[in-house]
Formats: structure tokens, sequence, C-alpha cells
């Protein structure tokens, strides 16, 4: 239906909004291919907004979409997934904007090709091959680099030149692959494993440059995943541009976001790796003048020690000790020697006192017997017996001319003088 308009009767906005909604109302239920270029799920909702754009044409559409029709998909619904849908075209006139209501969703083309990788790596992932725990590490400095690459490619420029550069001395075991078409996996698979059973190398790079999803379906390839898994030297996988993800990239034990990226995780930086060693041995050297610093000033200090700076201080100190001991023990030992003296003193004192020659010299005498025995008592003596009488200065022979007993009848003793004797 054609409308009735003119410059001097002109329809207005709303009027010519209203109407291309009739008109988009009216064309019904449509199937749409097309390439998703951004989804967004808003968390509570239970609806889903797409962008779909064409594939050759740069036109885009809004297509809503209940979540549990895109939970219903084999695969998960990604960016750059082609799909076909049944949707029913509204025009909101109010904004002036054109959207599908989706009620049927399918993968085609690339997209199903993406729900097949997907289902293959859901597979993989659940017999372990992804885990993080069978990742190696990368060798510090390899003796040899393998790199896997097409014969000429940019990709082996780009990891060749950039490893030199970072790194002179290093040197690669390229093993040639074709890395796109139908041979592409089982080439790549006899280049791995020939790289694996060099003796010198260390890593290997399977390197590819980017591409679309068809082209780099060989670097997901089971077969080569498996390989890759079973292998003892480490892989480092490059294939494509950051995006790019094939199944490779899991197994791998390092991903690199493109080749030249993987000729920096290879190999160090000979720069780099220069600078931290003059910075190590700036530090030991710091380290070192400081130790020695710290033993030079414990050294002055001992140095600056009366005793070290004149040792004989010491010995003086301790020959005044000895002096001084010296000295006290012979006023020890005099004192006790005077009061030894002292004492010998007293004891011959007292002994001379009692000692009979000092009785002797008080005038009194010994009295002995022919045979030396000491008469203490007349009893027993006869006249004429010879006797020696004890005195301080000698001895007197005598002979005994008369005795007389100067007991009493009654056993005391009388005042009769004793007779002199001769």
């Amino acid at each position: 239906m054609t409308m009735e308009t003119s410059p001097e009767k002109p329809a207005p906005v709303r009027q010519i909004a209203n109407a291309i909604a009739g008109w988009v109302d009216r064309l019904g239920v449509v199937w749409v291919e097309g390439q998703v270029a951004q989804i967004s799920r808003r968390p509570g909702m239970a609806t889903v907004f797409l962008t779909l754009r064409d594939s050759v044409a740069d036109v885009s559409v809004t297509v809503t979409c209940s979540r549990v029709l895109i939970d219903s998909l084999e695969g998960p619904l990604q960016d750059g997934a082609s799909i076909l849908i049944q949707a029913k075209p509204s025009y909101y006139a109010n904004r002036g904007t054109l959207s599908l209501q989706a009620r049927e969703l399918r993968m085609v083309g690339v997209g199903e090709l993406l729900a097949r990788l997907e289902r293959r790596r859901q597979l993989l992932a659940a017999e372990g091959l992804f885990a993080a725990e069978r990742k190696r590490p990368l060798p510090f400095l390899p003796r040899r680099v393998g790199l896997v690459t097409a014969p000429g490619s940019a990709a082996e420029r780009d990891v060749v030149e950039n490893a030199t550069r970072r790194w002179p001395g290093v040197v690669f075991e390229t093993a040639y692959a074709a890395m796109q078409g139908t041979r592409s996996a089982a080439e790549v698979i006899d280049a791995v494993r020939r790289l694996d059973a060099h003796p010198e190398v260390d890593v290997i790079v399977v390197a590819r440059g980017g591409g679309s999803v068809e082209d780099l379906l060989p670097f997901s390839d089971e077969g080569l995943i498996r390989v890759v898994a079973a292998v003892r030297t480490p892989v480092v996988s490059a294939i494509g541009h950051e995006p790019d993800t094939p199944h490779l990239d899991l197994v791998a034990d390092v991903r690199a976001s493109t080749p030249t990226d993987a000729a920096k995780l290879v190999v160090p930086d000979m720069a780099t790796e220069v600078a931290g060693l003059d910075h190590a041995r700036a530090r030991l050297r710091r380290a070192l003048a400081g130790w020695i610093a710290h033993e030079q000033t414990r050294l002055d200090g001992l140095r600056s020690r009366p005793a070290m700076a004149d040792p004989r201080v010491l010995l003086d100190a301790r020959s005044a000790e000895l002096v001084g001991y010296r000295d006290r023990m012979r006023r020890t030992l005099g004192h006790r020697l005077d009061r030894a003296a002292d004492d010998v003193g007293h004891h011959r004192a007292r002994a001379r006192a009692l000692s009979p020659l000092a009785t002797l010299q008080r005038g009194y005498a010994v009295l002995q017997d022919a045979e030396g025995h000491v008469v203490t008592s007349v009893a027993g003596l006869a006249p004429g017996a010879t006797m020696s009488v004890r005195v301080a200065d000698g001895r007197i022979h005598v002979t005994t001319t008369d005795i007389t007993s100067e007991i009493s009848p009654e056993g005391g003793s009388g005042n009769e003088e004793p007779d002199e004797q001769q």
C-alpha cells in the first residue's frame, strides 16, 4: 500500500514509523542466517540479546531470544559463530529500530564446526590432557630449539629473527611441515616426533601465522593433541594470533600468543641477563665492601685498645698484682712465724719451768743408787751403800754412813733435821 504524501501534505515521522512497523509485521516469521557479533547476557534476566551481522555487507540487527534457547545448543555460542535463526521481525516505532525475536536457533557453517570442536575439547579435557599439573617448565637456555613450521613462512622468520636478536648463540633444529590443508596434521605429528627424538632439542615450538577457523583446524586434530601430550620435550604452541585458541594451545606446556612471543619465551634476553649480572656483581661488590669496612672497623677498634697498643700494659698490671701478692704472702708468713716463735717461747718457758734441772737449780738434788734407780725412801738402804747425788751442774758420788728415818711411830713425819750424807 502506497501512502499519499506531497510537499503540501507531508507525513509526520510517527506515521512513517508506524507504517514501517505495519509493513514489517506483515512480513511474518522468516529464517535468517548471520554471524554473531556480540552476546549480551544480563544477570537475572531470561532474555539474551545478540547482535547478528551479515558476513558480506556491513549490516547488523539485534536479536532477542530466551536463555533456554541458547542453552539448548550443542556447543557454547561464541562471538563469530555462524547461526541460522527462525525469527519474527519487529520494528519499534518509538526508537526506530529493527529487531528479530528468535523462535528457533541452529548453528551452521563455522558455528557447527566450533560446536564439534567444543565437544572434542570437553572429551580431551575429561581425560586430563589439558591439566595444569601435566605442564612442564621451559629450560632457561636450551641447547637447541626445535621449530615446526612451513618452509619460508613469516612465522619461521619471526621466531628465528627475534630469538637470534635476543640470544645470538641460539641454535635451531627446523622440521618443516604443511601448516594448512589435509596433510597438515600428519606432517606436524611426524615433525614433532622427530624433534622429540633429537637428543639435543630441549624445547619444541610449533609456529604458524593467523588464519580462519578452517585454516587452523589441523591444530585441533585429536591425533596431534595426543602426540604432544605424550612427548618428553616441552612444547610451545604459537598458532595464529591472540584470539585464536586451537586445542594445541591447551595441551602445549606453554602457549604463545604469536610466533614473535614464542621467540621471547624460549630464549632469554641477553641484554637483560647482562644487566642482571651487572646488577648482581654491583650488589656483591657493595656487600663485600660493606663487610670489609665492618671488619676494618672492628680491627681498628681492637687495635685502639690499650692492651693492643702496648701489650706491656697487661704485663705491668699483672706484675704489680704479683708484687702485691708476694708482699701479702711475706707479711702473712712473717706474722705466722712470729706467732709460732711466741708459741715456742711459751712452750719452752713452760718446759723449763717443769724441767727437773730447774728444780735442781733451786737447790734440790736427786739421789740414785749404784744401779741408777732414784732413791725416794730410806727403806731398803744400808750404811756403806754407794750412791750418786745429781745436782744442777753435775754428780756427787757418796757412801752412806748412817741412815735416819723421819717417820714417827704413828706414821707422821718428825721435825728432826736429816743427817748429812757423805
